[in-house]
């Protein structure tokens, strides 16, 4: 990151959906994607949360595949595809410029990890620090490389649920990792159900539910109410869950 200039950059400042154009059937008939009509991204740093299927993941792959990135992930310049899965809502929407020209960008997702690491091995050894192939190495330290030594600020990234290969204190340091792209002019839009993540200084969360989608701060969220219940009252938290399946077992009989 040594080439990027430091200071707050704006590649992208929303995404609307088009005019007129809510066809039927999936992903529009997902609620929140069904009453989106603008995303706005007026922070460094934007996350995306929800329920499993509130539709997080199909805006933010929508919102990669629009702005020139590989649906399974990895840059601009990486194209393969091992599955055609992804939805057609990328067809529906508009990136909304801002005032900046971006040097990179990249599209991180738990989910397809692997395949753009076998992309990626097709290309080159690395990325490791030690030039390793990422199949090398552990899911957590391959995601956690590729994350260090690939992204380089100056550009937009778009990060999927990148939690999912990370454990705590590996999010710990994406969040420093997370900053020093801001430092250097990133952009980052991110889909997490992590409260370790979501705990980034003032960055913007939009909350994607039944109702559609709109923001929230980090304390109202389910990830930090929930989170730091649980941990303050494990044990009485545990009991009640334990209890609560116990009598749906013993009624269903």
């Amino acid at each position: 990151m040594r080439n990027a200039k430091p200071g707050r950059a704006c590649y992208y400042r929303g995404v609307t959906f088009r005019e007129g154009e809510r066809p039927d059937g999936y992903p529009f008939d997902i609620p929140a994607v069904k009453e989106i009509e603008r995303l706005r991204l007026k922070s460094p740093v934007t996350f995306l949360i929800g329920e499993n299927g509130s539709g997080k993941s199909t805006v933010i792959e929508a919102v990669a595949v629009r702005s020139g990135l590989n649906a399974e992930g990895g840059s601009r310049h990486l194209r393969f595809m091992t599955r055609k899965s992804h939805s057609s809502l990328s067809d529906h929407i508009r990136m909304v410029r801002g005032t900046d020209r971006m040097t990179d960008s990249y599209f991180l997702r738990a989910e397809s990890f692997y395949n753009v690491a076998t992309a990626l091995e097709n290309l080159s050894p690395g990325p490791g620090d030690d030039g390793r192939s990422l199949h090398d190495q552990s899911h957590g330290e391959a995601f956690f490389s590729l994350l260090k030594n690939r992204l380089t600020g100056g550009g937009f990234y778009v990060f999927d649920e990148p939690e999912a290969a990370l454990s705590p204190q590996r999010q710990l340091a994406m969040l420093v990792l997370m900053h020093r792209l801001v430092l250097h002019r990133g952009q980052l839009l991110v889909a997490t159900h992590s409260p370790i993540l979501l705990a980034y200084p003032q960055a913007t969360i939009y909350l994607l539910d039944e109702a559609g989608m709109r923001p929230v701060r980090y304390e109202e969220t389910d990830h930090y109410v929930l989170t730091r219940r649980f941990l303050t009252d494990h044990e009485n938290m545990m009991e009640q869950l334990i209890r609560d399946e116990e009598d749906w077992f013993g009624g269903a009989r």
